[in-house]
């Protein structure tokens, strides 16, 4: 049952009628990002804000896009401050349905994420938004809805939509909307800006109706990631054997392979000491194969050692790799310590280790 409360989003609507100066933000994925748009104000993200520059045209509106392909709500809720909140946005809309699929807890994390975002002090109005794979029908939908009415907030189905009008002969063919069953063509980039904008219209016409926000719920899961951090070569400075920091500077959230670890060569090292209950580890995963492999040790344990494999199977681009090593474990200071496996290719790419994400 949608139980949404649309009290923020009527106190944004009324500041915007008065001309203030707001801004418009979005955190995802792949699809939030634009991909299989032509051009950036064809994503559906883009239309959304252009829908607020058109509605209040006596109001200044900023556009702020955190969408990043291939990630989740685990490294969302680590980057929601970096990529989002911290230009203090009057609004922001949440899309990890489709990525969240591959995290074994993603109502927790994806619950961190909203109540990062609902309590960050620029009070945003927040929007969950579920996109779905055309072709199977999956997505992370029920779990992240049941975290938006636990909080109150609203949210978009493109599966009780979109996804629905196709099954139904709307449209002659998926291609029309989709051509890999994932990500919108320009049409239905047009198709899920639609969506949300019949929300925020339905809503706009009552803003004037007064409603009661609701009293902030206790947690529904564990959540145990509200407050994760991403560690960086900014926030910490690991012992290297073998591996080197890479010194040459991000230009953006989108330029990925800056700022990291490297190692080259097998027995390389580099080890973390940190405070945590639950850790990951991000790396890249290459499409330029063969790639070197490393083994993770948490705290010694050899018996249970990890393989990080650098090596990417799909062929869209190299992949930002988020693997869990601990969750819901003693909080302690935890010793992280990675090498470089021995292999048999002469040319291997090297490995690129981005941060590790903690809680």
């Amino acid at each position: 049952m949608n139980t949404s409360n649309f009290a923020r989003l009527k106190e944004l609507f009324r500041r915007a009628a008065a001309g203030q100066e707001l801004t418009i933000g979005f955190l995802g994925g792949s699809i939030t990002q634009g991909s299989l748009s032509t051009q950036p104000g064809n994503a559906y993200a883009f239309r959304v804000y252009q829908w607020f520059v058109d509605t209040f045209p006596q109001s200044k509106f900023h556009y702020v896009n955190g969408g990043i392909g291939g990630t989740s709500s685990h490294y969302g809720v680590a980057r929601a401050v970096t990529d989002v909140l911290m230009y203090q946005p009057d609004f922001v809309v949440v899309d990890f349905s489709v990525n969240d699929l591959d995290v074994p807890f993603r109502q927790e994390t994806y619950e961190g994420v909203v109540r990062k975002l609902l309590t960050w002090p620029s009070h945003p109005a927040v929007v969950l938004l579920n996109n779905i794979y055309y072709d199977t029908g999956e997505t992370s939908q029920d779990e992240h809805n049941a975290v938006g009415d636990h909080y109150g907030v609203p949210h978009v189905s493109i599966r009780d939509s979109i996804y629905k009008d196709l099954h139904a002969g709307k449209y002659a063919s998926r291609t029309l909307l989709s051509p890999d069953g994932l990500h919108p063509n320009d049409y239905g980039h047009g198709l899920v800006a639609g969506e949300i904008i019949k929300l925020l219209e339905a809503v706009n016409a009552h803003r004037e109706e007064p409603e009661q926000e609701p009293a902030f719920p206790a947690p529904l899961t564990a959540n145990a990631y509200e407050n994760a951090r991403r560690l960086t070569i900014r926030e910490i400075s690991p012992k290297l054997e073998g591996f080197r920091a890479d010194p040459e500077e991000k230009l953006g959230h989108l330029d990925h392979w800056k700022n990291g670890w490297v190692g080259q060569k097998p027995g390389d090292k580099i080890t973390f000491e940190v405070d945590a209950s639950c850790i990951a580890v991000q790396y890249r995963k290459t499409i330029r194969r063969p790639a070197l492999r490393a083994q993770l040790v948490l705290d010694g344990d050899t018996a249970h050692a990890a393989v990080l494999d650098g090596n990417f199977d799909e062929d869209w681009g190299d992949c930002l790799y988020l693997q869990p090593i601990l969750h819901h474990g003693e909080q302690k200071t935890h010793t992280v310590e990675i090498t470089i496996l021995p292999t048999e290719d002469e040319t291997p790419t090297e490995f690129y280790l981005m941060a590790l994400i903690t809680a």
